[in-house]
């Protein structure tokens, strides 16, 4: 049965009602109270926070790098709906547009659409990212390959998913509505069943709209997860989740003669109001066994199936000429169908070896997936050009509809997306890794981080491209922290990753380069500087070698690129009263030849207020600054800098109730936040507000 918003919620009625017998508790609940303030963890101060992804539960303060937590209270309160608008008030990373269809972030001006988990599972294929059962999200910056594996080149993203809670019933529903006409309704149920088993259902459906012409959305999610006790000491937790969407794919307007996108081309979408979408539906299941050996040793087995049917076709704008008002468009239509299984255990204990204390951390993990990709390109006729692929256009009054438009010579083209095929590609990976890492407290002020990672990565391919390619390699990690108090650490450290020749998504293993290889050297300071107020410094620089086929000869030629940086975050309560999360990052990105990377701004920086006026109301404000960025390494075409505020009110109503209302874009800038390449800019949302009712039952 294919999940609908209706009985999708009907599935939710159900199963609440079902556990809800189950329960069957004769005495009446106490309503629980709605948080008034940001909650930050559940550790007085965030520095004590750990890090889930890391396994060893060790706390920031303690990390030798740079990394930041954002929690569902924090996300909520401030109205961000996205991985994206997270990333906005984020340091270290900035966002890409991933063409329309996915989540692109740029990790230190690296970029990526695969550096993505959920609970340390990984998660690459290219969507956009929900954010209905999140507790938090975890931004790791600098390479990961230690705990990661292949990829996480410039960072990761973490996704902590939400899990049931024993001792705790609640129903919260979520509604909001925003001045485009979008709306957003949430559920998440919580009971204990009984002192064993607990179990919670998330389930989300949002209607999208945005600001461009044609645009349109649907998302639908939907998470039950169940935690069952054998003792103590053991417990496993199974979880589903069912993704379905379909969006408008809108790749923005060309950029000029002078560099910047045309603003006078603002409100056309150079796209066709009937093809240009995106389709995912997805399954996940996951198995997770927890077992606590005694006090200073425990284990984990995660076991996780995933199951993705996936299609984007679009139009887009490749190239314009202002002085004659003349646009190409180009297209095409993309399939990826993925089968995904990932087994992976760790041991995690602490132990002493004399006056040494040691936190180890074992593991090992098994990846294989099967992916199947199509392409057509688009096919014009009658065919004008010299390559059907594109077709010229009238950009002023560009209009393409179910493939037909007018072209520039006044003919009447049709497009057929079935016809040119480009790729027919079916690739198998398979991953084997083990790793080991040890915290090693040399004294009571003084820690050694030492860890190895060996990832075997063995990918064969059949299709249009054929070819098959095995990396066999050890991913180091050193780090040093020390703390002259609880307080305050200084820390450095190294580390590699690699990324093989087939890249992201499994493509050109024909070509059996050696894999990219990352270092990263990092120093930085961390402080608390008192209860729920933590300080990070960072300054970093990664080296990044790939191979590459200069002369088309077939020889492999090394290349370097290099990105050094800074990077400051202070988040917390500077008083009882006023909460603060404020960011700063410079970027000095360079490619082989020494050009400037694209998607790289030299300058960024964010800042969120939010005061508590009273138990009732609290007042938020924040600014997002990003300093101009390349559409293209090198290129001369560029987004300008741009400067965004952002406003928000809450008002808890009663104990049961919150209300609040966020306003993107306050003062209303014209900006262009991302792009794909020259001619796809995208057109940054004009003033908007998003009106939410927050209910606990």
């Amino acid at each position: 049965m294919k999940l609908t918003p209706s009985n999708t919620l009907l599935s939710a009625s159900i199963a609440t009602a079902l556990v809800s017998q189950l329960t069957a508790q004769t005495a009446e609940e106490e309503l629980v109270e709605l948080a008034t303030s940001t909650v930050i963890g559940e550790a007085s101060s965030i520095g004590l926070n750990p890090i889930t992804s890391f396994k060893t539960g060790t706390a920031l303060i303690d990390i030798p790098q740079s990394a930041s937590i954002v929690t569902a209270e924090e996300f909520t309160s401030q109205g961000l709906e996205s991985i994206g608008e997270i990333v906005d008030y984020t340091p270290g990373v900035n966002n890409s547009q991933g063409e329309g269809h996915r989540d692109a972030v740029v990790f230190r001006g690296v970029r990526s659409t695969a550096d993505f988990f959920v609970d340390g599972v990984r998660d690459d294929v290219q969507y956009y990212r929900p954010l209905y059962n999140v507790e938090q999200v975890e931004f790791l910056r600098g390479p990961n390959a230690l705990f990661f594996g292949r990829g996480g080149t410039g960072g990761v993203i973490n996704r902590v998913y939400k899990k049931p809670i024993f001792d705790e019933e609640f129903t919260d529903y979520t509604a909001k509505v925003n001045s485009f006409g979008g709306f957003t309704q949430e559920f998440d149920y919580n009971t204990s069943v009984t002192d064993r088993v607990a179990f919670r259902l998330n389930v989300a459906y949002d209607k999208l709209e945005n600001h461009r012409d044609f645009f349109y959305g649907d998302q639908l999610g939907f998470n039950p997860s169940l935690t069952y006790k054998f003792n103590d000491d053991t417990s496993i937790r199974f979880s589903f989740e069912h993704i379905n969407h379909e969006r408008f794919i809108d790749r923005g307007i060309p950029t000029g003669d002078n560099g910047k996108p045309v603003r006078a081309l603002d409100g056309i979408v150079f796209g066709d109001r009937n093809l240009n979408f995106s389709t995912l539906d997805a399954n996940i299941a996951t198995i997770t066994l927890d077992h606590q050996f005694n006090d200073n040793w425990k284990g984990s087995v995660t076991a996780s199936y995933g199951k993705y049917d996936k299609l984007y076709q679009n139009f887009y704008a490749s190239d314009y000429d202002q002085s004659t008002d003349i646009v190409t468009i180009d297209g095409y239509r993309d399939t990826t169908e993925r089968d995904r299984f990932q087994l992976s255990g760790d041991l995690v204990g602490e132990f002493s070896t004399g006056s040494i204390d040691h936190k180890l951390v074992l593991g090992s993990e098994f990846i294989h997936t099967s992916n199947d990709n199509d392409r057509y390109n688009a096919n014009f006729s009658p065919d004008e050009n010299s390559d059907s692929d594109t077709e010229q256009f009238f950009a002023s009054n560009f209009s393409l509809s179910n493939g037909v438009g007018t072209n520039i010579n006044g003919t009447t083209v049709v497009n057929d997306f079935n016809t040119s095929l480009a790729d027919d590609t079916q690739a198998t990976v398979n991953v084997y890794s083990f790793f080991i890492q040890d915290e090693i407290a040399v004294t009571s002020w003084f820690d050694v981080i030492l860890g190895a990672r060996f990832d075997s990565f063995d990918i064969d391919v059949n299709g249009t491209s054929t070819g098959s390619e095995t990396d066999n390699n050890i991913s180091p990690r050193l780090g040093f922290v020390a703390k002259p108090n609880e307080r305050l650490s200084l820390y450095a450290s190294y580390s590699e990753t690699f990324l093989p020749s087939s890249g992201n998504q499994f493509a050109n293993a024909g070509d059996r380069f050696d894999p990219d290889t990352f270092e990263s050297l990092e120093a930085g300071l961390k402080w608390d500087v008192k209860d729920n107020l933590f300080l990070t410094l960072a300054a970093f620089k990664t080296d990044q070698s790939f191979t590459t086929d200069l002369d088309g000869d077939g020889r492999q030629d090394r290349q370097e690129s290099e990105v050094s940086g800074f990077e400051a975050q202070l988040k917390g309560n500077i008083t009882d009263q006023w909460f603060i999360t404020t960011g700063y990052t410079y970027l000095d990105s360079k490619t082989p030849s020494g050009d400037t990377t694209r998607d790289t701004p030299e300058h960024a920086f964010s800042i969120w207020n939010k005061y508590q006026v009273n138990d009732k109301l609290d007042l938020g404000l924040g600014l997002t600054y990003q300093d101009e960025s390349l559409t293209g390494n090198g290129s001369s075409s560029r987004l300008p800098s741009y400067v965004r505020v952002d406003a928000g009110a809450s008002y808890q109503l009663n104990q049961d109730c919150k209300l609040s209302l966020h306003i993107e874009n306050l003062f209303d800038t014209n900006y262009s936040p991302t792009s794909h390449s020259t001619h796809q800019t995208t057109v940054g949302a004009p003033i908007n507000a998003t009106f939410a009712v927050k209910y606990r039952f």
